[in-house]
């Protein structure tokens, strides 16, 4: 007879309506109407727009007309089409450019920097005091709340055994083997440490063992999901001693646990072992709260990083601290985004003209061939830069930190990969922090010796001094601070302590060369007061548990006493 499994319920999304065309197509579209005795000609393109509007609304024949033009008449306006007062001619651009739409952090750099270099060595220490304790409530680790504290007395019979392929860098490894173990948890099946994908972009050919703990990751969750390094030998004959023999399930994305229940439990039962490779986002958000206790307790206890990584990272962590004697130990890790890869993903301009335009463009085919050569395909910088969507550059961080009140003596810990044309982008960032330090700069040539050209083992020592620091920037998305941040919920009483600035207000005053330094202090301070309010939130039903781990694996201070007097971690 088969083990239990753990239920729980699937969630289907509405389907999307549809739109109907308007039946009557005898809408008057004359370039002229009369109102009472005086006959106005439209002059233009905007006035016919208007009219044409005004006119279906009014029949009410065209009323369907409506959103669609309306929305076609904001884009022209937004485009500039239009002439609206949205733009204005400055230098540095290329004529009549909406605000925010170029890149002009230089000339604002050159105004403020006098100003900044006159608050040098000021006495204030921002750090001590940076997030405000009254504006949040405690929150403790209670993964036992939702994930028995002793787990089974001995596991059921397992179903069989799962075998996941996890792709991509770090944290999508991470998101990978925590999602299996939470699969593995609902079909009582038996996980088998995880693939590493060899990924064309981050090429790191690292297994599981290299970079987390294999050993403690089989302990951590010997309770609750049966772990083994490989298959036992007499299935593996069974399948030739071929694991890509064994049938792979094509798992659509965020798969809901009611159709791994119907879908994949029965094959699983059915031939012993199944695949699914890849397993990127391969379960749902919304997952019954035992088996979002297993994703809780592999995050954040069992997926420790291997040894090595750990001998080092503690070092590094210990040395950032010495080195930050000026702000009693404190200091501020930052993650830029400024590779080149990325600059070019994000089709964002700067200030290099047709060399940068070149390369990009050599970038863009050599990573993402033809993508960005489609038929159709629009690239528009100005419009990603004032929607936010433009890596900020090393300059940039700088300005901003130095606005938000953080000075000179401010011990600052880049986490990055290799950054675009470092010397031109860093140099400034260095200006206005000397104490700037790195992985390269934090460890020995020879201490990093053996984790050279594998970027997951590299990106776990900036993960780690970024975790213990006092505040942490964001300034660009993705899984590395998406983690970073729920995992710093965790350790620091569910606040994140983390400043994710409004990057559409820091394109209108990087394009702001006449802003006053008051001015511009002012509305940094207020992002900055703004993340600090949003540093605890509730995980939302849409939400990612590894983002927002309250209250699925967090609960209020005085709940974990009134639950357990000694509640304690589980690892």
């Amino acid at each position: 007879m088969h083990g239990l499994s753990r239920l729980g319920n699937g969630v289907s999304p509405p389907s999307s309506p549809r739109f109907r065309h308007a039946r009557n197509k005898n809408t008057d579209l004359s370039a002229s109407f009369t109102s009472g005795n005086c006959q106005v000609k439209l002059q233009n393109f905007a006035e016919k727009l208007g009219f044409m509007i005004v006119s279906g609304v009014y029949r009410r024949r065209g009323v369907l007309l409506f959103a669609p033009l309306l929305y076609i008449s904001g884009m022209l306006l937004y485009m500039g089409a239009l002439g609206f007062d949205a733009s204005r001619t400055s230098g540095g651009g290329t004529g009549l450019d909406p605000i925010g739409s170029v890149y002009r952090s230089p000339q604002v750099f050159e105004k403020l920097w006098p100003l900044m270099k006159a608050e040098n060595n000021g006495s204030s220490n921002l750090l001590a005091n940076v997030w405000n304790p009254k504006l949040h409530q405690v929150w403790k680790p209670c993964i036992a709340h939702t994930v028995s504290q002793e787990g089974f007395a001995e596991l059921p019979k397992s179903n069989g055994y799962l075998i996941i392929e996890a792709n991509g860098g770090l944290n999508q490894q991470r998101l990978s083997i925590c999602d299996a173990v939470a699969v593995a948890g609902l079909l009582n099946a038996t996980l088998v440490i995880p693939i590493f994908h060899l990924n064309s972009v981050w090429r790191d050919s690292s297994k599981f063992c290299d970079i987390f703990d294999e050993d403690f990751f089989i302990y951590a969750l010997r309770n609750h999901v049966r772990v083994v390094r490989e298959l036992p030998e007499d299935l593996l004959l069974k399948f030739d001693n071929n694991i890509s023999s064994i049938v792979n399930l094509r798992v659509k994305a965020w798969s809901s646990p009611t159709y791994y229940l119907l879908k994949v439990l029965p094959k699983l039962k059915e031939l012993g072992a199944v695949r699914i490779a890849p397993f990127s986002n391969r379960l749902a958000h919304s997952v019954p709260p035992n088996i979002q206790g297993l994703r809780c307790l592999c995050n954040f206890e069992a997926l420790r990083f291997s040894e090595p990584i750990r001998m080092l990272a503690a070092k590094m962590v210990d040395r950032m601290v010495k080195k930050s004697s000026k702000t009693s130990g404190r200091y501020v890790s930052v993650h830029i985004r400024f590779e080149e890869d990325m600059v070019a993903f994000s089709c964002c301009t700067y200030d290099g003209g047709e060399e940068e335009k070149h390369e990009m463009d050599i970038a863009r085919e050599r990573s993402w061939r033809g993508k960005f050569r489609r038929r159709g395909r629009v690239i528009r910088p100005g419009a990603n830069r004032v929607d936010g969507k433009c890596p900020l550059t090393p300059l940039e961080v700088g300005m901003m930190l130095r606005g938000m009140g953080f000075e000179n003596n401010t011990s600052l810990y880049v986490a990055a990969g290799k950054i675009y044309k470092a010397e031109k982008y860093m140099t400034p960032l260095k200006q206005m922090f000397p104490r700037l330090e790195s992985k390269d700069t934090l460890a020995s040539t020879e201490e990093l010796a053996p984790f050279e050209g594998h970027s997951s083992r590299l990106a776990a020592l900036d993960y780690t001094v970024c975790l213990y620091s006092e505040a942490f920037v964001t300034t660009q998305g993705g899984n590395f601070p998406h983690f970073l941040v729920g995992h710093r919920r965790y350790l620091y009483e569910g606040h994140a302590k983390t400043i994710k600035p409004d990057k559409r207000k820091l394109a209108l005053l990087f394009d702001s060369p006449d802003i006053r330094w008051n001015d511009f202090k002012s509305q940094l301070q207020d992002m900055l007061h703004h993340s600090d309010t949003k540093g605890v939130e509730l995980k939302k039903p849409s939400s990612s548990l590894y983002t927002f781990p309250m209250p699925d694996c967090m609960c209020k201070h005085a709940d974990v006493k009134n639950a357990s007097g000694n509640r304690r971690r589980l690892v």
